[in-house]
């Protein structure tokens, strides 16, 4: 029998602190953009260091846990078996992580490092292959890292521990109790905040993308703020309803149309462009993000002097995967029980991976040739027009484009529709305690909550304010997952030697086996001590 979901203390102090600030950005947006710009400021040029070794050590870490012998242990109990078929499952993976990401930069990113490389000559052959490679390194191991570090823990402690889906309770081994006071609530605080930042800006680009193309194709439609919050409306209601229904039938039937309908665009570009080229530059380009990857994860400029690629490009990425690790980590824990953790590493990293690197060479190379053959006229439009509208503009040139451009957005409204929807769903969960089917009350508040923070960011400087506080916001909770990596080690360890212990004592004679025996109970109640509490409930899947 479940529990009767109460309002938790981190449900009302997050609720609070994100009133007071969609007020204050109401009613002072300039404010916003001044406080935010300064502290944007002062972190990118202090403490970028801090994010570039950060995700260097989140590769490492998820590297080490495909080869360890921890890769054997599952996320449930032993005999448990996959709750979702592997397309099913990495179908979850693609729309909760950067399935919206994808469609937006597409085509915009590559052709922007085209002419506005980090090193190379502008608009020359290599300025595309550094284009290209540079993109992926964005795309590529180190966002899927972060995720798997969060997931990997909080799946672990829920799934084989039965302890609460929350980000203070996969701190228990190090912190004990305390985890369960004022440091563990201030730890869950940081992650609803990480989370409502990294889809609100997400909830923002898909309003401007969405309301850039309609204009664009429509001349009747203006892109202005007025309108952008009137997708941001129709979205909210649209991610709502969807969320009415649950992981099982809204989320998983929109992630299933998703992946469908964007392998279709994929597969369309690539037969209609030159699809030997995107083949070939497919292979280069991860031959050639493979072998710099060293240098590029750890490259901060210092000898240059130009930072510019750094601060606008990098960092915020790294800003933003790290604030969509709470999110995402915590969707992606919640759709992989019963999964190794070798397989969960390998297919949360791989898989996305290699999609990611597909998905740009086609997209990167058919624009970059495509403002070629028009004499800059795709390149012009996103100078002039803004990024959101490179997808669009691109998309006009092929056969059929009213169609393509009808699809591309409704695959973007789409594509928003689920990552809020798996949002707000995350968000019930980080403020009821860790419930794996928060109530429908609970995901409406946070579900307003998005909206809110959306509009706020968006009239207080667009797509600017929106990418500065997502890197505020990542800040504190990087050192939080550095600690869920540490505590998750020291967890798996402990657990690692008893079934050592377990192995050994069965080929012991029956005389050593007793005292075995003892040891080996010693070690599991040290090791009960140091988890978190129970729930006292199985929690199910929603039928």
């Amino acid at each position: 029998m479940k529990k009767k979901q109460t309002f938790t203390k981190v449900f009302w102090i997050s609720l609070i602190i994100a009133g007071i600030f969609i007020l204050w950005g109401a009613i002072f947006p300039n404010n916003v953009e001044t406080v935010l710009g300064a502290i944007d400021g002062f972190i990118a040029s202090n403490f970028g260091w801090v994010y570039m070794l950060s995700m260097t050590l989140f590769v490492l870490f998820a590297l080490f846990m495909i080869i360890s012998p921890f890769g054997r242990i599952k996320l449930g109990k032993p005999d448990e078996k996959p709750q979702y078929s592997y397309f099913t499952w990495f179908a979850f993976l693609f729309t909760a992580g950067m399935g919206v990401g994808l469609v937006f930069f597409g085509v915009n990113e590559p052709l922007t490092h085209y002419y506005t490389p980090p090193t190379a000559d502008s608009g020359t052959n290599v300025a595309a292959q550094e284009s290209l490679q540079y993109t992926l390194f964005h795309w590529g191991f180190h966002p899927w890292s972060v995720y798997a570090v969060v997931g990997m823990a909080l799946a672990y402690f829920k799934f084989r521990h039965q302890s609460p889906l929350l980000m203070s309770a996969s701190l228990t081994p190090l912190l004990g109790d305390r985890a369960k006071g004022i440091i563990g609530n201030s730890v869950d605080i940081l992650a609803v905040f990480g989370t409502i930042f990294g889809i609100a800006t997400s909830l923002g680009l898909g309003a401007t993308q969405i309301t850039s193309g309609l204009s664009y194709s429509f001349e009747a439609i203006d892109n202005n703020t007025l309108t952008q919050m009137i997708v941001v409306l129709l979205i909210t209601v649209a991610f709502i309803i969807s969320s009415v229904t649950g992981v099982n039938r809204g989320i998983r039937y929109l992630s299933l149309t998703n992946i469908t309908v964007a392998i279709a665009l994929m597969l369309f570009v690539l037969v209609a462009g030159s699809t030997l080229q995107m083949v070939e530059a497919f292979m280069s380009t991860t031959g050639n993000y493979i072998q710099n990857l060293p240098s590029m994860t750890l490259n901060m400029n210092t000898f240059v002097g130009d930072r510019e690629f750094l601060n606008s490009w990098t960092l915020f990425y790294w800003a933003w995967w790290i604030g969509w690790a709470a999110f995402v980590g915590s969707f992606i824990a919640r759709v992989s029980r019963g999964r190794t953790i070798r397989e969960f590493t390998i297919g949360v990293i791989s898989v996305p991976f290699l999609f990611s690197a597909i998905w740009f060479s086609i997209f990167g190379i058919a624009g970059i040739e495509m403002d070629n053959a028009t004499g800059g006229e795709l390149s012009t439009l996103l100078t002039e027009m803004g990024e959101e509208v490179a997808l669009f503009a691109f998309l006009e040139q092929y056969p059929f484009s009213i169609a393509l451009v009808g699809i591309a957005v409704l695959l973007i409204a789409s594509f928003f529709v689920t990552s809020a929807d798996s949002g707000t769903f995350v968000l019930g969960m980080l403020t009821s305690g860790g419930s794996l089917n928060p109530t429908l009350r609970i995901k409406i508040i946070w579900g307003l909550i998005l909206a809110g923070t959306a509009m706020v960011l968006l009239l207080s400087g667009g797509l600017a304010a929106l990418e500065m506080a997502m890197l505020i916001a990542a800040f504190p909770f990087t050192f939080v997952v550095i600690l869920q990596a540490i505590s998750l080690i020291k967890a798996l360890n402990a657990e690692y030697d008893i079934l050592t212990m377990e192995k050994k004592q069965q080929e012991l004679s029956p005389g050593y086996q007793e005292e075995a025996q003892r040891e080996l109970e010693e070690k599991r109640e040290e090791f009960r001590e140091a988890l978190p509490d129970e729930t006292g409930e199985e929690e199910t899947e929603e039928k």
